[in-house]
């Protein structure tokens, strides 16, 4: 639903406000060191300093002059472009940093962005890109012709396909741009920061400080109005539109946190880990998000797959129970048995009685995913080489949408999509986006699987069964919702491509040593 801008300049602050408080207590251990290191760089290139002076009073000229003084941050974009350069590092650990902290900001009903992360994507991205062209020996040929990354790159070409071929081109578009800088900011940065494994250790560290930071302070507001299951998405707010966004990224910490346990032997960290893993599962506990705590089951049980090298076998085989299940559903319109009473499909309050709704099909939002499942793939017949666009679903679905299916919602305020990545996915870019995407998945487990049995560095045996792990739970999570594109769950799914990478690589590169600790 559209905020109001006075509401949004509000979640702005508060956003603003925690971020800094982070970013603070993160650095001010180090902050003798910080200083040391700016003074270094100020030093460097007196040069510099002057031209961008002299840019300062030019623009602060014209500013007056044209009455327009949003010229003046021109010298603040070098200067931002400068640091940026001398600490590349620095700006990718503070984008990491702002992910659960970023906030909704809708500039007006048709143009929305997240804050800060999304300008900081932006910005890294670029960032690092004129850094590869700059000295384009610090990606390796090996790297570069990576077989995910080369699925990437054939998802992305295909994607453009989509968009020439549209039916709402200039939306579509907006999704292409975005969809560029979060391959740069969380495949080609990663790639570049994440071969010390210092810094991919740091990385690691930053982001989930920063989520406890959120999952803390979200707790305490949840504590306040009882641990309502009414409340929950109050207690949110502004950070996570939804119990669903937060339940769907802090799920993924879970393994995080239980493999930094198992290669840390500090007996302090161990400590820290344990407990913010149990803060994490409390969290996770109190977020009444059904998809999280199925994801978090099914992330158990690939954890003993990757180590029996059967994920890639059991990716096969859910792909066509799938398949399966949608054919009998659709054979003699069996899918009509299971239609709800639009009366009595209402939303619960009560979670136990959300619960025995779910159970019973009596759920408002379950019906409503299933009104919206039935309508996309009525949709996909008509147009099931190319898609509709991306970011066209809302626009094309409701004339598909089966009436028996109706639910009290069903007018979609919020504009809101079909809630299944992968539906979405063959809608709006057609069979071969989603056989494209299915095929990156597959690959990505398989190099999670071999990456693991391979590797006898524990750090790295330990970063690819983490990726496939978290991965699966991505996967369970945008099986309910479409959740790849937003800043907070897409970010996690970019990222584990980029780990798989660099762990391939890795363990080429570095002699063995089984007692790798952090």
């Amino acid at each position: 639903m559209a905020r109001s801008a006075k509401n949004n300049t509000i979640a702005v602050c508060n956003s603003c406000t925690g971020f800094h408080f982070f970013i603070t207590c993160s650095i001010g251990v180090g902050k003798k060191k910080i200083n040391q290191s700016v003074i270094r760089v100020f030093h460097k290139d007196e040069n510099f300093f002057t031209v961008l002076a002299a840019l300062f009073l030019v623009a602060a000229g014209f500013s007056v002059y044209t009455d327009n003084y949003l010229i003046v941050a021109i010298p603040f974009l070098f200067l931002l472009l400068y640091a940026g350069w001398q600490y590349r590092e620095l700006i990718f650990l503070l984008l990491l940093a702002s992910l659960p902290f970023s906030v909704e900001f809708n500039f007006s009903s048709g143009l929305g962005t997240d804050l800060p992360d999304e300008p900081l994507m932006l910005f890294t991205s670029f960032l690092f890109l004129a850094y590869w062209i700059y000295k384009p020996e610090v990606l390796s040929k090996k790297e570069v012709q990576h077989p995910l990354l080369q699925l990437l790159l054939l998802l992305l070409l295909w994607t453009i396909v989509s968009v020439v071929s549209s039916s709402d081109k200039i939306v579509s578009f907006k999704y292409l741009l975005a969809k560029s800088w979060y391959i740069g900011a969380f495949v080609l940065c990663p790639l570049i920061v994440f071969q010390q494994k210092k810094l991919f250790t740091a990385a690691v560290v930053v982001l989930t400080a920063a989520m406890l930071v959120v999952v803390v302070i979200s707790l305490y507001r949840h504590y306040s109005y009882g641990f309502s299951f009414a409340r929950i998405n109050d207690a949110l707010s502004p950070f996570f539109r939804n119990h669903v966004n937060y339940s769907a990224m802090l799920v993924c910490f879970v393994p995080v946190l239980i493999s930094f346990y198992q290669l840390t032997t500090k007996q302090t960290l161990r400590l820290l880990t344990i407990a913010a893993l149990l803060v994490v599962l409390t969290a996770l506990f109190f977020s009444y998000a059904r998809g999280a705590w199925l994801a978090l089951l099914v992330g158990m049980i690939t954890y003993w797959l990757i180590q029996k090298r059967l994920i890639v076998y059991s990716y096969i085989i859910v792909l066509l129970l799938v398949i399966a299940s949608l054919f009998w559903l659709k054979s003699d319109d069996c899918y009509l048995l299971y239609a709800h009473d639009y009366k009595t499909t209402i939303f619960h309050k009560d979670f136990n009685e959300h619960l025995l709704a779910t159970y019973k099909l009596k759920d408002v939002s379950t019906a409503e995913r299933f009104y919206r499942w039935i309508a996309g793939v009525r949709m996909i017949k008509d147009n099931w080489l190319t898609g509709y666009g991306p970011n066209t679903f809302y626009a094309k679905y409701k004339p598909y949408a089966v009436p028996a299916y109706k639910t009290w919602v069903s007018d979609n305020k919020d504009r809101s999509t079909v809630h299944n990545y992968f539906l979405l996915t063959i809608i709006e870019q057609g069979a071969p986006g989603l056989f494209l995407f299915l095929l990156l998945t597959g690959a990505m487990f398989y190099y999670a699987q071999y990456l693991f049995h391979k590797a006898k560095d524990r750090f790295h045996r330990q970063s690819a069964i983490t990726a496939g792990v978290v991965l699966t739970m991505l996967m369970v999570v945008n099986f309910l919702s479409d959740l790849v594109e937003t800043d907070k769950v897409g970010s996690l799914f970019f990222l584990c491509i980029a780990v798989l990478v660099v762990t391939d690589l890795n363990i080429h590169k570095e002699p063995s040593d089984p007692a790798t600790n952090i």
